[in-house]
């Protein structure tokens, strides 16, 4: 693992690391903000995932969300959205391939070859951080969250590893993918025509067969309402009626006037931080 890029931010670090992935069967790259109490004490850990298209840098550069994980004293950790590189399928479209991941464990040719986002994100990338960070974040704090095709993920990830993961946050997620075009094409194209595979992936499938009661994480969901993606992609709706179906905690946020960008995450960011933070024991 090396370092291939640094900057100084609000007293802490934030920098950018590349790595080879056995999950992934590439190099993958990863960001990661270490705040000043990272130099003296274990700091909790916030994953976040990003959208179609994006990297591990768009997080970093738009959010503004280093101010706040300074102050709360978090850590934040940002992964690519896919694996990447010649030999890595791919695709001519913005949502499939390289950029498109959809944080699922592909099982059809070419992809499964080095699509498996879930288990990077869940296991690889977790065991990286403690045996190369561990005295500086506590994996036994640990909070998802994520945007758009990440925001799915954050979803996903959480509600099935709901003894891992504190809390969960989402901006404009895809909330019932195996029910809109986004899903439908990646999941029909990573795990086939079966359906019940589909339905491991889907946040709202997840939450509506969950134990009525059973401790799923808190979720906090922010979504604006000038969202071009919002009727036919999205699903907020989904994921509220399943939550109000399993007893689970979903917090649903609309904003008049925000639209699917970074400015609307940049707005909210530190409420969803410290959303985050509290159920982490900050």
């Amino acid at each position: 693992m090396k370092v291939i890029d640094e900057h100084r931010s609000f007293g802490g670090w934030q920098r950018r690391y590349t790595h080879h992935s056995k999950t992934c069967g590439c190099d993958m790259t990863f960001a990661l903000y270490l705040p000043p109490a990272a130099e003296h004490d274990r700091v909790p850990v916030v994953y976040w995932l990003s959208g179609l298209t994006c990297t591990d840098e768009n997080f970093v550069n738009k959010a503004g969300a280093q101010r706040v994980a300074a102050e709360l004293g978090i850590a934040i950790v940002a992964p690519d959205t896919s694996p990447r590189g010649e030999d890595v399928a791919d695709e001519d479209v913005y949502d499939l391939g390289q950029g498109a991941g959809f944080y699922v464990n592909a099982t059809q040719s070419p992809w499964s070859t080095h699509y498996r986002m879930y288990d990077y994100v869940v296991t690889e990338l977790p065991d990286l951080l403690a045996d190369r960070f561990g005295e500086q974040v506590d994996l036994s704090r640990e909070a998802i969250a994520g945007h758009s095709m990440g925001g799915h993920g954050a979803l996903v990830i959480g509600l099935r590893n709901p003894d891992r993961f504190a809390a969960i946050s989402a901006f404009s997620a895809i909330c019932n993918p195996v029910a809109v075009p986004w899903g439908e094409k990646a999941f029909s194209t990573y795990l086939g025509d079966d359906r019940k595979a589909w339905a491991e992936y889907d946040a709202s499938d997840l939450m509506a067969h969950a134990d009525h009661g059973a401790a799923l994480p808190p979720v906090l969901l922010e979504q604006g309402l000038a969202d071009g993606f919002l009727e036919e992609q999205l699903k907020p709706e989904a994921l509220e009626q399943a939550a109000e179906k399993a007893g689970a905690s979903v917090e649903v946020r609309r904003r008049e006037g925000y639209d699917h960008s970074y400015f609307f995450i940049a707005t909210f960011i530190d409420e969803h931080l410290r959303f985050l933070a509290r159920y982490m024991g900050v």
